[in-house]
């Protein structure tokens, strides 16, 4: 039997303060002192660049809002582009109009479910712990008003992917 890994990831309040939203034909943060967008993106290369293999999924309203394809032309990091190899939601057997709904525990492991029966070891990081109950120690979580900007954070993260994927 074969082991895949995968990340997880969020992005707002993960790769970035806050949350976003669509103004015009931009996406702009919702942080009150309107901070860039990605602004955490070289902590997170900077923390996997030791797994060079570790494929990214999206677990972010980005992806299921914009697409995959979207969210790859706006992260400012080639390498965690490459990284990109789908969404959770991509593949669901349930209506895909009700994914938002679901707790993001419950869309990860759905998403894990349908890996079928190869072995997946994972890591979600996220700023949403709703439905990760049964699985905490599979979660990094982030404080949405601070995302991967927290020091405390960022040793976790660092300490969880040595832990699964070493």
């Amino acid at each position: 039997m074969s082991q895949r890994q995968i990340l997880f990831l969020d992005i707002d309040g993960v790769l970035h303060r806050g949350n976003s939203y669509v103004a015009g034909s931009r996406i702009v943060s919702s942080a009150p002192d309107h901070i860039e967008l990605f602004e955490y993106v070289q902590i997170l290369v900077d923390l996997l660049s030791p797994y060079p293999e570790l494929p990214i999924v999206l677990s972010s309203d980005w992806a299921y809002r914009f697409g995959v394809d979207y969210v790859r032309s706006n992260l400012p990091s080639p390498s965690l582009c490459a990284r990109l190899v789908g969404a959770t939601y991509q593949g669901c057997e349930c209506d895909e109009q009700f994914w938002p709904m679901l707790s993001r525990g419950a869309q990860i492991q759905d998403y894990v479910r349908r890996q079928g029966r190869e072995r997946l070891e994972w890591l979600a990081i996220d700023d949403r712990s709703d439905g990760f109950e049964s699985c905490r120690e599979r979660l990094v979580h982030c404080q949405s008003e601070c995302g991967l900007g927290d020091p405390a954070v960022v040793e976790l993260l660092r300490r969880r992917l040595r832990e699964r994927f070493s």
